[in-house]
């Protein structure tokens, strides 16, 4: 036992740790880059040191809380993020699935009961119980973080850290809601507002799927990004005087076979893309702030057209161990840019604005 404790990677742990920290929390806030204690992992738990987060629209809502949900100061909690990948560097006594220097990765929830109806029945991050990062607990702004072991992502060898980090929250989300729409392969889907993170990461798993996707977005910069990921056309809604005549004419003249709405302004004409097409899907993912927005259409299209509307949170440990699977086979590439944590609050500001094409990631031990 001796010699193999001698073999173990050893690790120095500081006393603090850069973060994103929140200020001004609520409408004007702002983010800046400080110290903060490292925590101690208990005995179920793990610190992992973060190499990189991913920066989500969803960090934007916390920061400013307008979900409805309650702020994070009121859990004491300062560092928004829920995309870490790193490496375990210090477990607790009871901690049996992982090991000094493993990979890991943490997700938009840090834990769930895993005894209620919903855990048991593939809904745990629906449980009334779970615990959400970057608002209950410090996020993955935050260079270390404790996660209980028995959440934590393992994220296998070949998939680098800024592809693992992102698949924590938007890969592993988009494809819940894939998997959840139950469509055959050589349907059309369309991702209005699929530029962004979410959208590219599932433009790139309904490829890999057999799906046939479309992107409504703007700009030459996601143009190029959604179309070297997969997608088989690009709508500019900017550019076209009929964004959804364009995109059913490309879906055989008929209309689209499912709908992914990762970008919450795109919910007005989200219908709209089905067409004609019966038995369609339309799948609800992107979160706008609580009670700014409707989504419906006529009963009778529901009706005669077979549609249905869903909504999908989060993935679950098994979404996100599948869509690493899919990374580790070279089906989801890099879609990140990367910055250095010195200019972490330039990178919030940038995602505030809606300027993100892809992802935008922080390397922690990077400084220019």
């Amino acid at each position: 036992m001796d010699s193999m404790r001698s073999l173990s990677p050893q690790f120095e742990i500081p006393t603090h740790c850069k973060a994103g920290v929140v200020v001004n929390e609520g409408p004007d806030f702002h983010l800046e880059v400080q110290e903060v204690p490292v925590p101690e992992p208990g005995p179920y738990d793990v610190l992992i040191r973060l190499n990189l987060t991913g920066l989500c629209a969803s960090d934007i809502h916390m920061m400013r809380g307008d979900l409805g949900l309650p702020p994070m100061s009121s859990f004491g909690v300062r560092s928004p993020g829920h995309e870490g990948a790193g490496v375990v560097v210090k477990i607790g006594a009871n901690v049996r699935n992982f090991k000094l220097g493993d990979r890991a990765g943490i997700k938009p929830l840090v834990d769930t009961c895993h005894a209620c109806t919903l855990c048991w029945d593939d809904k745990e991050t629906y449980c009334k119980d779970a615990i959400h990062s970057g608002l209950m607990v410090p996020g993955t702004y935050q260079q270390y973080v404790v996660s209980p072991a028995r959440y934590a992502s393992p994220i296998p060898d070949g998939v680098p850290d800024e592809i693992a980090a992102p698949i924590m929250c938007s890969a592993s989300t988009i494809f819940r809601s894939l998997f959840e729409a139950n469509l055959q392969a050589g349907s059309w889907v369309v991702f209005p507002g699929g530029g962004g993170g979410v959208g590219i990461q599932g433009v790139q798993l309904a490829k890999a799927m057999g799906l046939r996707p479309i992107v409504v977005d703007t700009g030459d910069t996601k143009r190029a990004l959604a179309l070297k990921m997969g997608a088989e056309a690009f709508v500019d809604f900017k550019e076209s005087p009929d964004p959804t005549k364009d995109v059913v004419d490309i879906a055989d003249g008929v209309g689209v076979h499912g709908v992914f709405i990762t970008a919450p302004a795109a919910y007005k004409t989200a219908v709209s893309f089905v067409g004609d097409r019966v038995g369609s899907v339309v799948m609800c993912i992107g979160l706008p702030p609580r009670g700014s927005m409707l989504l419906g259409a006529d009963p009778c299209d529901y009706i005669f057209k077979n549609l249905s509307i869903k909504g999908t949170l989060v993935g679950s440990r098994r979404d996100t161990a599948r869509a690493l699977d899919f990374a580790r086979r070279g089906m989801l590439h890099q879609i990140s840019e990367v910055y250095p944590v010195n200019r972490f609050p330039e990178a919030v500001e940038k995602l505030r604005r809606g300027e993100v094409a892809g992802r935008i990631v922080v390397k922690f031990d990077w400084v220019e």
